[in-house]
């Protein structure tokens, strides 16, 4: 997590700032910050763990990229999109901010996986061989390409309640998946993402999910990311060991815009 993000003046908004942002949404989102940072920080303490052990990561989709802009000045460096034409247009016009790092976070057509592999650094969402495949080819391409220099950083995507409208790998298919990742020289593995079935327990969700964890690390040591925990459920993810919570409605509060 990054550390007192929040503690940043309105000057550090405005350093490298091209976009117009009310000052009252600058007010509204340091304040949001504040309050997460501290709500993450006592869950840490709850647990026995320290606070910079779980990572903050905005998810930002729907909102404009003046509110990434005012994040990244409060600190932020990183910020989860799920939908492919939304990221792409918010990385072009926030190209400008150096630090950024863009994490896609939700389920991803393979047909889209070419345009995601130019500007990523991580995927949270592979739940597929071919899916593997293409974000393989794709980074491959890209690096040939220039257009990034890094591999892929991956988070396997694991279903926890086997609806396949959800997305996520089985838990008897996670390790054979996880050694094709780990075979590609374009894409890194990272670790594990899962979002818990719906009016599930998340306190059992997240045991089973940190179970499954343990078995990935047992045969890909490198693998230590534990995705899980969003604005309603991170208190029980940090609880079971999740070393990065994806929040949305907490810090942005209400999205400004519907999906189309």
């Amino acid at each position: 997590m990054t550390e007192n993000p929040a503690a940043a003046t309105g000057s550090a908004v405005a350093q490298e700032s091209k976009l117009t942002s009310a000052p009252g949404r600058v007010a509204q989102l340091s304040a949001a910050l504040e309050g997460l940072t501290e709500r993450i920080a006592a869950a840490c303490r709850a647990a026995g763990r320290a606070p910079d052990s779980v990572r903050l990561l905005p998810v930002t989709k729907f909102h404009p990229a003046s509110d990434i802009e005012i994040l990244y000045g409060l600190g932020l460096r990183e910020f989860g999109e799920s939908r492919e034409q939304e990221a792409s247009d918010k990385v072009a016009q926030l190209r400008h901010l150096s630090q950024i790092r863009w994490e896609f976070i939700g389920r991803l057509q393979r047909n889209k996986a070419k345009h995601v592999a130019r500007w990523a650094d991580t995927v949270y969402s592979v739940d597929s061989d071919r899916l593997a495949s293409a974000l393989d080819s794709g980074v491959h391409t890209a690096l040939e390409a220039g257009e990034r220099t890094t591999p892929l950083r991956v988070l396997l995507q694991v279903s926890l309640d086997a609806d396949p409208a959800r997305g996520g790998v089985s838990d008897n298919a996670m390790l054979t998946l996880a050694n094709q990742v780990a075979q590609s020289a374009s894409l890194q593995l990272a670790g594990l993402m899962a979002i818990p079935p719906l009016d599930a327990d998340p306190d059992a969700a997240f045991e089973r999910l940190a179970h499954m964890h343990d078995s990935l690390l047992a045969e890909h040591p490198q693998a230590r990311e534990l995705s899980a925990g969003m604005s309603s459920d991170l208190e029980a993810a940090i609880r079971h060991g999740s070393t990065c919570v994806r929040v949305g409605t907490a810090l942005m509060g209400a999205r400004p815009i519907t999906s189309a």
